[in-house]
């Protein structure tokens, strides 16, 4: 079977269609339009299984990925327009030196939190400030992992960031997520009557000694400041249930890389549920 491409190959760097595409590694061009950027075989077809609309492939033509040869063409069914580029229009658009052949642009963007949908009784994952996409897309590969919900607060790195796509391997389509400005998480979690069990690394109370199960939010903060001081402020005014844990640091670093510490707890909660021996 050959790939059914909807015109001829692109052959410049300067095509509009392939300037286009690589804007939306810029925030501004990704909100504006509503589309971002899948890297990789995987990602593309983890995007498909999910439903994502996926509006246009690119496909390196001197090297085209022969083992998505009947995903393109199922896309191409549902018509999605399959773009044949040349060496030097796909470097422009493609993921550094991860070229696996395929770059899909793609309809998707994290539910506000007032639609997102989470199951009730279990815990989830509140991630405030998170700066680095690396980061946010190993929390999802955690998150898809252990079957836990994703809350990203006050966010420094998009969901939709192609890097963030990537490093998530594609779960960030399969995770439950939502995204929300500090403020309206703290009113739904008082709605949601959730108790929240904070990370940081000044906390008396050990990890594994909290309650991580049922209705409960995980929060993290970012590596360079924390959480935020109104967390506190809300527990002290009683607005919210807040219990603080620690990991133990044995070395020079007072903290773990933040990714680290959210499978940390997201496996205590599961070993707390009786999920996992």
């Amino acid at each position: 079977m050959t790939i059914p491409y909807s015109c001829d190959t692109i052959t410049s760097p300067a095509n509009p269609r392939v300037r286009q595409a690589a804007d939306l590694r810029e925030a501004d061009a990704r909100r504006d339009s509503g589309l971002t950027l899948v890297d990789g075989r995987r990602e593309l077809s983890r995007a498909a299984a999910a439903g994502v609309t996926i509006d246009e492939v690119f496909v390196a033509a001197d090297h085209p990925p022969a083992d998505l040869t009947d995903l393109l063409s199922d896309l191409a069914s549902r018509g999605t327009r399959l773009t044949p580029l040349a060496d030097r229009p796909f470097t422009k658009i493609a993921f550094g030196s991860r070229n696996e052949g395929v770059v899909g642009v793609v309809r998707f963007g994290p539910l506000p939190l007032a639609q997102a949908r989470f199951t009730t009784g279990r815990p989830l994952l509140v991630i405030e400030g998170v700066e680095k996409p690396g980061n946010l897309g190993a929390i999802l590969r955690t998150a898809d992992a252990t079957g836990l919900g994703v809350i990203v607060c006050d966010g420094r790195t998009d969901p939709a960031n192609p890097a963030v796509i990537r490093a998530s391997l594609g779960t960030v389509f399969t995770v439950p997520l939502a995204t929300t400005g500090l403020s309206e998480l703290l009113t739904w979690l008082r709605a949601e009557k959730r108790r929240v069990v904070a990370a940081t690394p000044e906390a008396a109370t050990l990890w594994h000694a909290a309650p991580l199960t049922g209705h409960t939010a995980i929060l993290l903060g970012s590596e360079a400041h924390g959480i935020s001081p109104q967390w506190q402020q809300a527990a002290t005014a009683g607005e919210i249930a807040f219990t603080t844990v620690s990991l133990p640091m044995r070395g020079a670093a007072d903290s773990l890389n933040l990714s680290v510490t959210a499978a940390v707890l997201a496996y205590e909660a599961l070993r707390q549920e009786g999920t996992i021996a």
